[in-house]
Formats: C-alpha cells, structure tokens, sequence
C-alpha cells in the first residue's frame, strides 16, 4: 500500500508540474532580448569564470563578447582588474576580432591569494557604437603559484583515423583550457591532404575552448587528410602546446543533412551536467561522468557511487554520497575541470539558440506527436508536446537542432525514435522555456539536451543522451546513458 500510495503521489506531482507548464504559456527567448536591443553588447564568458578561485598568478584575464567591438574602446581604464585593498593593476588590452575576445595581461604577476575584481565599464562599445547596458563585474580568487603546465587537446572532430567522414564538416578541436585568442590562427592550425603535399585553404576561429577550421570549399571524397595543431599555440598563462599535435581522418563521399553540430566542448564529457545540483530517487543506472558548480558537491550526495559508471566531479570536497565516495573527484584542479564544462555548457546553449535561418518555423504549431522529422533547424516560439511517438528519421551524419522556446513536455509512455542509423550524439535540444524539460514515466528520449532551466525525468524513464542544465536535474529511478562518439 505505501508503494502505491508513494507512486500516486508521483504521478500526482507530475500532473502539477505539467499543468503548470501549459498554463504558463511561452516565455521570451532566454537572452532576454528584444528588437530595441539587438546589437547592444553582452559578455559571453570570462576567463577566469567568476568566483573562480586557486587562479595561477601568472593568468592573464579575457571576456568574450556577443558583437564586433571596437578596439579603440578597449583600454585599461574600460577594463579594470584590481586586487582587494590594491590599485588596479597595469597592463595591456588586446582584442581578438576573430573571437570577440579581449585580455587583459598584467605587467606582473597577481599577488597570491587575494580576491580580485575585474570589471568591463560602459565605455566599451561595438563597432556600430552600441554600449554595454550596464557595466560587467565579477570577481576571481589567485592560488599561491603560477601555471606551468602546458595545455593539452581533450578531443578532435574527427576522431583521430575515422573514416566515411562528411565532405561539408569544419575539422575541430577541443583544448583542456582557455587560450591565448592571438595564438590560434592559421599557422596553428592547419589541414593537408595527400600526407601533407597539398594545403587546404580554410578558416580558422577560436571561442573559449575551441578551435575550428571552416575549408573554403567542400573536401575532395575518399581522401586521406591531416590536421595540425601546432606549438605555437598557448594558454592563458602562456604555456605553449609541449608538441606539435597530429590526427588523420578519411572523407567518404557523403554530404551531412542538417546544420553543423552543436560543439559540447569540454560539457561534452558529461552525461548530466548542471549549476544547481543533481536529485535521485535511487536507483538509477548513469553510464558517463556528472558534475555540478557553483552548488556544493553536496548537492549530489544522493547519486551513489553504485548508480553511475563513470566519475562525479564536484566543485569543492563536500560530496559524501552513501559513504563511498569512490567514484567522486573534488580536488582543485577537478574543480576547475567542471567549472570549465559548466561554462562551455553555455557557450554551447548560445550557439545552439544563436543558429540562424531555420529549416522549419512553429512546425505543427509545437505539437510534434506521431510527427516524422528530417534532418534541419527547427524554430518555435511556444512549447513542444510529445503525445505520441515522434521519429528522427536520417542518416548518422545528419543533425537535427530545435531552437525552442518554451519548454519540452513529453507524456508517459511515448518514444523519440531514431531510424535510418541517425545518432543521439546529433540530436540537440535547445530549451529556452521558464520550467524546462519534462519527461514523464516509462518514455524514451534520446538526443543532448541544452535547457536554460531544470530537467525533470520521472519515473522509468530511459534517456540516451546528455542532460546539460543551467539549474538543476531531477531524477528518479532512470536509466541515463550518453551517446556514442
């Protein structure tokens, strides 16, 4: 009886949580821009991110921007970084054009173990003369040493030897950290065919963690290619890459559907990844590894090391779990590492929500039930149902991104089923609604979900896929596995 009564209560809790979703209609794009702000400047991400702490002394300290600014705006006086109970510190801005990346490198190093306050003050402005709406500050905490590690690659699209690769796809790599923006160029970053006779002429950009190269006409099919990144590439800190970095890949003859994939960066190592904790009614089984930060590690004690194969990375030491805490990592540098992930799980929702052009505009008016969807952008500006089964029907090279608005409900029972050899790994869900994602009991779901709120997976139910939140994920008695590479 009290199993009953605990599943009525449930299915209760989740008729609420469904109801509320529908009453609350469509919510503004989670940017929260409107006509009379577009091109006005906003700060994509710093460097370090803010309240970071243990940062090397030797940093340098970058902001990205959403627009083209102009350069002559950027100085020591529009870019401020002044330790507590210090004068600002001296130094030189560069901007990056390429990224929209402007660092600060201070003449010395930082003082150790202080708090620091780096603020971006309303003279910036874009190269249309946009301000900032307001002045941008936070706040980071310098370590005692300087950073003398090299940076290393964390991943390449392609992998390394793949074969029946695309001939329409950027080649892209991953580093473990932020770099030097005047670093990645293309002396860095080269491609070649025919064992490095011929040189492919591309474009090659740099956002947070990523580089990617954009070839200016298609790849030639069933060719062998060679992507180099080299040495001369450096992080923050200034250390440079130990060794020049090679990895080969083979074109099949192929043109990919669909838009260009999402890049996870570094959130791409996560099955579920969020800012606000994880929640379990046990037991679960999570194949792939989860973090969470800002929040106390703590806040994901009710995952146990016995439900997940992988690792749980937190942003302190405080996870405690059912007292093995064999699968946790809380040093320092974990902390940074999913610090990181949390910061590229934004870079990622932004361009995932940035896209433009779409494919399919309010298809079905939301209602995406019993629906056969090809490859492509979708665009809605209400909530999405799933009544019934929906099918991604495509190759594995296509991908599907929906640009969503509202929120994600998918009703008991029901199916997102992939055919025709599409993979979970180039579904992307990019929810902008004001609650998020519901999953109700027993469904399937499958694809990487980017949601600006929480992700509710209710009981049964079955995700293969990446659960990327910026609040938080509920989970109760589910099966979570990422997707294949």
């Amino acid at each position: 009886m009290h199993s009953i009564n605990r599943l009525s209560n449930r299915a209760f809790g989740f008729t609420v949580l469904i109801l509320s979703i529908l009453i609350s209609g469509c919510y503004e794009d989670s940017s929260g821009n409107s006509d009379s702000n577009e091109g006005t400047p906003t700060i994509n991400s710093t460097n370090p991110v803010t309240t970071a702490t243990t940062v090397p002394i030797n940093n340098s300290v970058t902001v990205t921007f959403s627009e083209p600014i102009d350069e002559t705006t950027l100085t020591t006086e529009s870019f401020i970084v002044k330790g507590a109970g210090e004068m600002a510190l001296v130094g030189v801005v560069n901007l990056d054009t390429v990224s929209n990346t402007a660092t600060f490198d201070p003449t010395d190093n930082l003082t150790p173990n202080i708090v620091y306050t780096a603020t971006i003050t309303t003279a910036v402005k874009t190269t249309t003369g946009k301000a900032l709406a307001s002045s941008y500050v936070w706040t980071f905490t310098s370590g005692a040493t300087a950073d003398s590690t090299a940076p290393t690659v964390s991943s390449t699209d392609p992998i390394d030897t793949a074969t029946g690769v695309p001939i329409n796809r950027n080649i892209n790599v991953v580093f473990n950290e932020s770099l030097t923006p005047a670093s990645v160029n293309d002396a860095s970053f080269s491609v070649t065919a025919d064992m490095g006779a011929t040189s492919i002429s591309g474009i090659v950009t740099y956002k947070t963690t990523l580089v990617t190269f954009n070839p200016t006409s298609d790849l030639v099919a069933d060719t062998l290619y060679t992507a180099t990144v080299t040495s001369e590439i450096t992080d923050i800190a200034g250390n440079a890459l130990a060794v020049d970095y090679s990895w080969t890949f083979t074109t099949g003859s192929t043109v990919a559907a669909g838009p260009a994939p999402v890049n996870l960066l570094t959130a791409g190592n996560y099955v579920i990844l969020t800012k606000t904790g994880i929640t379990n009614v046990p037991t679960s089984a999570i194949t792939g590894d989860i973090g969470a930060t800002p929040i106390t590690a703590a806040s994901m004690d009710n995952v146990t090391c016995t439900e997940i194969t992988g690792t749980i990375y937190g942003a302190d030491q405080a996870y405690t779990g059912s007292g093995d805490i064999s699968c946790f990592a809380g040093t320092a540098p974990d902390n940074t590492l999913v610090a990181t992930a949390v910061l590229d799980m934004g870079t990622a929702y932004n361009d995932a929500a940035n896209r433009t052009t779409p494919d399919f505009t309010e298809l079905h008016a939301g209602n995406i039930s019993g629906k056969t969807l090809v490859p492509g952008l979708y665009k809605w500006g209400t909530n999405v149902l799933i009544n019934t089964d929906v099918t991604l029907s495509g190759g594995a090279n296509d991908v599907w991104i929906f640009q969503i608005s509202g929120d994600v409900i998918q009703a008991a029972g029901t199916s997102v089923l992939l055919i025709g050899g599409a993979l979970p790994k180039n579904v992307f869900w990019q929810v902008g609604g004001g609650t998020g994602v519901a999953l109700d009991t027993n469904a399937s779901f499958k694809g990487i979900v980017l949601a600006i709120k929480g992700i509710t997976v209710n009981t049964g139910t079955t995700v293969g896929g990446r659960l990327l939140s910026q609040t938080a994920v509920t989970l109760d008695m589910n099966t979570i596995t990422q997707p294949a590479p």
